[in-house]
């Protein structure tokens, strides 16, 4: 099973950026599908952005199309996700996810989670 495990995350106030990584190990994520997912308290996890095995194929919520960007390094068994023009509303607990999926964006989808870190953005 592959082992995710994600950093980047902290405080930046509204319009900010910030950068997200997923470091993988026990196996390379090549093979993958990965997506990023969220959890703001007292919601559900939701969907944020999606990639295929080859990064030829990317899906994202409608909430945040055109402001972030995921992409993955396969040599380096990583996924990014850029999120650019924060807002209060993006404040969430973000994880990584993997699934032999070619991609996915249900949670069910994607069976092996990173432990999450957490984005604050303050108004």
């Amino acid at each position: 099973q592959v082992l995710l495990v994600e950093s980047g995350g902290g405080l930046v106030q509204a319009g900010g950026s910030l950068r997200l990584s997923c470091a993988a190990s026990g196996r390379t994520i090549r093979n993958y599908g990965m997506g990023w997912f969220r959890q703001a308290p007292g919601k559900e996890r939701e969907f944020v952005a999606a990639i295929s095995w080859t990064g030829d194929t990317t899906y994202y919520a409608d909430s945040v199309k055109g402001r972030f960007v995921i992409s993955r390094d396969n040599a380096n068994d990583r996924v990014y996700l850029q999120m650019t023009s924060l807002k209060p509303e993006d404040t969430a607990v973000y994880y990584c996810a993997a699934t032999y999926r070619p991609i996915a964006t249900k949670n069910y989808e994607l069976p092996a989670w990173g432990q999450g870190t957490q984005v604050t953005v303050s108004s």
